[in-house]
């Protein structure tokens, strides 16, 4: 029987060619300007790069000169190779040349004439005539508005009138259309409405976000139920499309979600979609089946392969998790097949909407549905518009129900999906490819994908098990949690009943490896509430604060003598040690300084990260090296620690800096004094127990929390402390400087001091950056934390042909953001840390208010908590106070300039040089910007804040600090010294020949 089948499904695909009549889809027609764009990007992957991207930029470009300009960028640079046809005869021209200026215009009516191919129209009244033209061929459509990422309410607003008003344009004009398939009801082939959309979950709720994942399900359906009841009036059919994995989970859940309302529960005309290429994807349909079985309703499931394959590979291997798709085509058609055959076999409960350009599936799932006996009204096939035409031709000359998914909207939100089609077609596996442009054999195409998969499994070289493995493991950063997992929502919320109970936590001072509890005690309290008391603290004196500096010197000889790996493996223990407890260690987090769930987590990794990757720097250092090879002399270069060493932590990261620089001095041999801030020492002190339970000696990690006045002066000016590790702000570190290098007669050592201070961080976005990824990035940089970090974006500089609607669409977004206490996952904002920074965060409000407009102010939150607005101030000048001081809070300044240059000189125009982005499509803009934009951490296209360790290594110069950066392989340089030793090998005249 399944070899019948196989023999079918070959035999049903060789008719399907056959009435393809050796036609090519336009695309690779090479007599059409696409064709010979596509050609050149399937043999020039260099090209295709720089292609997809000029396309991708192209709406944004307003002036002739301007797509001259970027022309010559893309494909005219001097590293290039292109031959002088792909350069379009640009690159000794002018931009502002009229020779440029009319290939620039020659340039944009054939990109228009591309994305007019993929997309009906700008609206749907222009898209009328093309969508019943489909319908005079026998063919249906299915619409999808194209629009710019949804950023507010506003925006949501208008994705929820588009669609109400296009069912009402669609259902008045369906009514003079003939019922495809001859049928004399209403239906398109007795079963399908006439009027047929998909719509995305993201548009609906511009917040949408997996922390959050129960609220923001109930508020996209406030958005979603309009659009079901028009749908209803007008007995059209909606489908949720579904985009990438991060909302897979919540797309499932919104659409269950509505139809189990009874306005809704008996509505039959609705599907989703689900994507093969996902590993996942057969529990997500079994799931769907097993509900609509259960509710005894139907569904329609559009069965594809899945469009975001190469951003869904790269998200994954970006944040150390497993990727979510298959990596290899046959994998993803074979479960396509698979998938196919578990929706036939439910035909009972769930409708097939069969949505693939590929000869063999198409074979499949029609023969599959033969042999199952399945239902013609439980049956349909769907194709892309513009694309696959000879797929389409032979599907209609087959007689087969045949939908077209169309999408309709203006070009420059019709980007990000042209790409994704260019993407898609250019593929070195993409079976119109394959089938078109490479000249596979259909016998090849038409193989079972589980035949083919054999194939390769047998040619596959297998793994040399007698390898010996490397006794540490490469460093790889610790993944954040992936929200989208109902258990990590659940497991977090648990924790923080769990640290709640707990409260208040008693908190004792650490000297030798005795806890003392002492007379004087201060309390750690939530600032979304100062009424809760998160810790009870001891309180050092000048007396605990000497003895601790005693304790560690007593503890340093032994720990020095100490092996860098014996050293190394304590913090590999206490990392394994902060996994078991991540949870834990990041609901401390929400309550103690007022993190939001995912800011906690990222801590808690960031923390882990120091351990790790500093365990393996100082394997790696601990080895003398070799220097100069000459004979009769050997010598060796290495390294020993400092001595007594005072870390002086923040309270911002309070788990990830407190234990990335006491990490950094322990594991160089150096004996530590630590001193948390004051408004984070419970945490604090639970990386000390961290260290602790890993087993760390008594005396090598001392714990003194208490006034910075009293315990930092001492740890600053005592004689025996060697080295200070300070991050805080400018003031303080400063301080900390002149008193450091005081240096007392009785000193045996000039102290060295590494301090990170803070940042006045620069935004710029140019004329032709992506507004959408701009605002989204912006507002997480300059908002994210409450704007407490000292990477955080505080000066927006924008060029002014975009500065009107960067404005507007910024203060739409800005007014859309959740703010409350944290504590709710749904709020991204909640109150600063205590009074003090309230009181500043006002006063620098307040001179704002003199020096600029308010474009915005949000006030939110309660009596209880340290909450202040947020602020976002624009006619702000590059030597207004505003612009110049760091505020450490929310409120964001925008300044104007008139080009890029300009933009440069006022993101370097203050004392501070510690992060920025640049959001640009100009490859020269960002070139410029590499050289000149002065920051020791640059982000191009992304926002200004979230450095990883190993990928990123974090700190400044100017006045942002001094020493070398966090996370990066000198860092831990800083922490010891170098010694050098030198043997003469030469006796008598004889040197040993090995050395």
């Amino acid at each position: 029987m399944k070899n019948d089948l196989e023999r079918r499904i070959r035999q049903t695909g060789s008719w399907l060619y056959q009435l393809i009549e050796d036609e090519t889809p336009s695309i690779f027609r090479k007599d059409y300007w696409t064709g010979k764009v596509i050609d050149w990007s399937m043999h020039n992957e260099a090209f295709k790069v720089e292609m997809f991207r000029f396309i991708d930029v192209f709406p944004y470009l307003i002036r002739p000169e301007s797509v001259a300009k970027h022309l010559q960028e893309y494909f005219c640079r001097p590293d290039q190779c292109f031959p002088a046809a792909l350069q379009w005869g640009l690159r000794q021209l002018s931009p502002t040349s009229f020779a440029a200026k009319m290939v620039a215009k020659s340039m944009a009516k054939n990109i228009e004439s591309m994305g007019a191919q993929f997309i009906a129209g700008a609206t749907p009244q222009e898209a009328l005539g093309t969508l019943e033209g489909l319908r005079a061929q026998g063919m249906a459509f299915t619409v999808d508005l194209l629009g710019e990422a949804v950023v507010s309410r506003a925006e949501e607003e208008v994705y929820l009138s588009r669609y109400l008003e296009l069912l009402d344009f669609l259902g008045h004009a369906s009514s003079r259309w003939t019922p495809l398939g001859g049928d004399s009801g209403s239906l398109d082939w007795g079963f399908a409405p006439k009027v047929n959309i998909s719509l995305k979950p993201s548009a609906l709720y511009s917040q949408m976000n997996p922390v959050a994942f129960d609220y923001g399900v109930e508020r996209a359906k406030e958005r979603l139920r309009p659009i079901f009841r028009k749908a209803m009036q007008w007995g059209a059919f909606v489908c949720l499309d579904m985009e990438h994995t991060a909302l897979k989970n919540m797309t499932l859940a919104l659409y269950r979600s509505l139809l189990e309302e009874p306005e809704f529960r008996d509505y039959p005309r609705t599907g989703l979609v689900i994507q093969a290429y996902l590993r996942d994807s057969e529990e997500d349909l079994r799931s769907i089946i097993g509900w609509a079985r259960k509710r005894g309703r139907r569904c329609t499931v559009r069965l594809v392969k899945g469009a975001y394959w190469d951003a869904e590979v790269v998200w994954a291997r970006q944040n150390q998790w497993p990727i979510p798709v298959f990596t290899c085509k046959p994998e993803t058609d074979a479960q396509f097949e698979k998938l196919a055959r578990i929706l036939l076999e439910n035909h009972d409960v769930v409708s097939c909407a069969c949505a693939s350009h590929n000869i063999r599936s198409l074979a499949y799932v029609l023969e599959l549905s033969k042999e199952l006996k399945v239902p013609s009204d439980r049956l349909e096939y769907q194709i892309l518009y513009g694309m696959a035409e000879p797929v389409r031709s032979a599907l209609k000359k087959a007689g087969l129900p045949l939908r077209l998914y169309t999408p309709i909207g203006e070009i420059i939100p019709g980007m990000a999906y042209l790409v994704r089609r260019l993407l898609e077609n250019t593929s070195n596996e993409s079976f119109l490819r394959l089938s078109f442009s490479e000249g596979v054999s259909r016998e090849d195409l038409l193989r079972n994908p589980l035949d083919v998969l054999a194939e390769r499994s047998q040619e596959a070289t297998a793994t040399d098990s007698s390898i010996a493995k490397e006794a540490v493991a490469p460093f790889a950063n610790e993944p954040p949690w992936d929200w989208t997992q109902a258990r990590v929502r659940r497991d977090f919320q648990q924790a923080l009943a769990k640290v709640r109970k707990s409260f208040p936590v008693k908190v004792p001072l650490v000297v030798g490896g005795v806890k003392i509890t002492g007379d004087s005690v201060f309390s750690s309290t939530n600032p979304n509430d100062t009424l809760e008391v998160v810790g009870l603290v001891a309180s050092a004196g000048r007396r605990e604060a000497q003895e601790a500096i005693r304790a560690a010197k007593e503890a340093f000889e032994s720990w020095r003598n100490t092996t860098s790996h014996e050293r190394a493996a304590y913090l590999f223990k206490a990392a394994q040690i902060a996994r078991s407890h991540r949870f834990e260690l990041a609901a401390l987090q929400v309550f103690e300084v007022g993190k939001s769930w995912k800011e906690a987590d990222a801590d808690v990794c960031e923390a882990i990260d120091f351990l790790e990757y500093y365990g393996r720097e100082m394997i790696r250092l601990g080895t003398p090296r070799r220097m100069g090879h000459v004979p009769g002399e050997i010598s060796h270069l290495f390294y020993e620690p400092r001595g007594v060493t005072a870390v002086i932590a923040p309270w911002n990261f309070p788990l990830a800096i407190s234990t990335g620089m006491t990490s950094a001095a322990l594991v160089t041999g150096n004996t530590v004094v630590y001193k948390p801030a004051s408004q984070s020492p419970v945490t604090g002190w639970r990386m000390v127990r961290l260290f602790e339970e890993a087993g760390l000696p008594s005396g090598v990690l001392n714990f003194v929390p208490g006034p910075g006045s009293v315990v930092g002066e001492v740890l600053v000016t005592h004689p025996d402390v060697a080295a200070i590790a300070f991050t805080g702000s400018r003031d303080v570190g400063l301080n900390i400087l002149r008193k450091a290098h005081d240096t007392s007669p009785s000193a045996q050592m000039i102290k060295n001091v590494v301090a990170e201070l803070g940042g006045k961080n620069a935004i710029i976005v140019d004329a032709d950056a992506d507004l959408d990824e701009a605002v989204v990035h912006v507002l997480h940089s300059a908002f994210g934390y409450q704007g407490q970090k000292c990477s955080a974006c505080s000066r927006l500089i924008v060029l002014e042909e975009n500065y009107d609607k960067l404005l507007a669409r910024l203060k739409a977004a800005a007014e859309s953001l959740e703010l409350g206490p944290v504590e709710d996952p749904k709020n991204m904002m909640g109150a600063v840390i205590d009074a003090g920074a309230k009181a500043k965060i006002l006063e620098y409000i307040e001179i704002g208010r003199s020096e600029g407009k308010v474009l915005l102010e949000r006030h939110f939150g309660h009596a209880n908590g340290h909450y202040v607005p947020l602020v976002i101030f624009t006619d702000i000048q590059p030597h207004h106070r505003l612009a110049q001081e760091e505020i450490f809070g929310p409120v964001l300044s925008i300044l104007k300039v008139s080009s890029f240059d300009e933009a440069l000189d006022v993101a370097n125009g203050t004392p501070y040089a510690l992060t920025g982005a640049v959001f640009s499509r100009s490859p020269e803009n960002i070139d410029k910007a590499k050289k000149t934009f002065r920051v020791g951490n640059l982000y191009i296209n992304r926002g200004c804040t979230g450095a990883i360790v190993g990928r990123h290594p974090f700190g400044g110069f100017k006045m942002s600090g001094i020493g070398s950066k966090a996370g990066g392989p000198d860092y831990l340089l800083q922490f010891m010294v170098p010694r050098n030793v030198v043997e003469n090998t030469l006796r008598r005249g004889f040197a040993p020949k090995e050395e």
